[in-house]
């Protein structure tokens, strides 16, 4: 290393079976037991399974389904999204403590860029002892770490030490840690992607390190240049601690096929002053309406991995249209998710909506419209209450949709 260079060190932390180790550490009856958290609707996906659940093959986004087939004496609990949104805010200020560099990815999970802190804690290895420690002694759960000179070989590291492990892969030693691995672990590849490498003759991440950029492009084009550079453990990807949201949005999935156009309006009402609830809070405002619609009619199952079923696949459509001015007025979004769906007309049911604001920009300085619709004053007025006296003191008459899966990641101002 030159003088004067300073070495880069990226933690990646992921909580152990986040969800269900908090049920069974507030419920230690649940404790050495198969906890399942979600699916617990017909068509309800798995959010979080124990590690012994895990050891039946239970897995997060199983279909509940197939979930009860491997573990039918698995404990299923319903998400309780509030509680554990308060338990990672706590992991994320003892992350703070180590460094203010944080990228969170999930409740669960988050990059840490400790290059300017590792000296202050005795080195790299030392930093993420006494970081576990920390969560340990503080939250009793574990968290898994990985420590590199990237993101792509810290988050595989933290992966190969799970659960509650620590592993460090020095930059001299990132290549070779990354060589005997399937493609199949490197971001953005997927089974197709990683059919065409493999049929290719690039199996492991070390024969694809092995390319020279020149055949790379040759063989893969621009994409597989990439790919090979992130194979040899290249990855100057920098941890970014305030990434600006570019889309907001909600839905749900129904319990039974939904067809009849009050409850979609309903649906789309509760969803659309959610979105624009959350907008308000973070003073963002949005362009683009979509709505996002499955069908309930399959189209076809997934191909099953051993020891799995086929897991049906549902056509799934979305429609857009784009503002001429940012809003964040949930009656607004309403109209143009609701003239959306009067729009396409379906005669059929469906299983899923959504509606979401893309094309986001901060509150204020906007160029006003000279024939622009008059704004509703309700929504700012309903959030007031709601921050005074708590979400279900006030809310407009419309039934509130029920969340079959519950939300994965953070959402702004929830």
């Amino acid at each position: 290393m030159l003088r004067g260079v300073r070495a880069r060190f990226i933690l990646h932390a992921d909580m152990d079976a986040f969800y269900a180790s908090i049920e069974q550490r507030d419920h230690p009856e649940l404790r050495g037991k198969p906890v399942i958290v979600g699916a617990t609707s017909p068509r309800g996906v798995v959010a979080a399974a124990s590690y012994e659940a895990r050891k039946f093959g239970v897995r997060s986004a199983m279909p509940g389904f197939e979930a009860r087939r491997l573990c039918p004496q698995g404990i299923f609990l319903p998400s309780n999204m509030a509680r554990y949104v308060e338990v990672s805010d706590q992991v994320h200020r003892i992350f703070e403590t180590f460094t203010p560099v944080i990228e969170p990815l999930a409740l669960d999970e988050a990059f840490l860029d400790v290059s300017g802190s590792v000296q202050l804690f005795g080195g790299a290895l030392e930093l993420g002892r006494k970081l576990k420690a920390r969560v340990r002694e503080e939250t009793e759960l574990a968290v898994s770490v990985g420590i590199a000179p990237c993101k792509l070989v810290a988050k595989i590291a933290c992966a190969s030490s799970k659960p509650d492990g620590l592993r460090l892969v020095p930059a001299e030693e990132a290549r070779a840690f990354l060589a005997p691995l399937p493609v199949r672990r490197l971001w953005g590849v997927g089974p197709v992607t990683a059919a065409e490498l493999e049929r290719a003759g690039f199996s492991t991440l070390g024969a694809l390190g092995d390319l020279s950029p020149a055949r790379a492009l040759e063989l893969f084009g621009q994409r597989g240049v990439e790919l090979s550079k992130l194979a040899r453990g290249e990855d100057d990807r920098e941890v970014v601690s305030d990434r600006a949201a570019k889309s907001c949005g909600e839905e749900n999935t129904f319990e039974h096929d939904v067809s009849d156009r009050e409850t979609i309006a309903s649906t789309i009402t509760a969803h659309a002053e959610a979105v624009a609830r959350r907008l308000r809070r973070s003073g963002l405002r949005g362009r683009t309406v979509t709505l996002k619609i499955k069908l309930a009619r399959r189209r076809g199952e997934r191909t099953p991995r051993v020891g799995e079923l086929g897991e049906p696949i549902y056509p799934l459509l979305s429609r857009q249209k784009t503002l001429p001015a940012a809003i964040d007025d949930g009656a607004r979004i309403r109209e143009v998710a609701l003239a959306l769906w009067d729009a396409e007309a379906l005669g059929e049911p469906v299983r899923l909506i959504g509606v979401s604001l893309s094309g986001l920009e901060a509150h204020g300085g906007e160029q006003l419209e000279l024939f622009a619709p008059v704004r509703d004053p309700l929504g700012p007025v309903l959030d007031q209450i709601q921050e005074r006296f708590g979400k279900g003191a006030i809310r407009r008459a419309v039934v509130e949709p029920d969340k079959v899966t519950p939300t994965l990641q953070r959402k702004r101002g929830d």
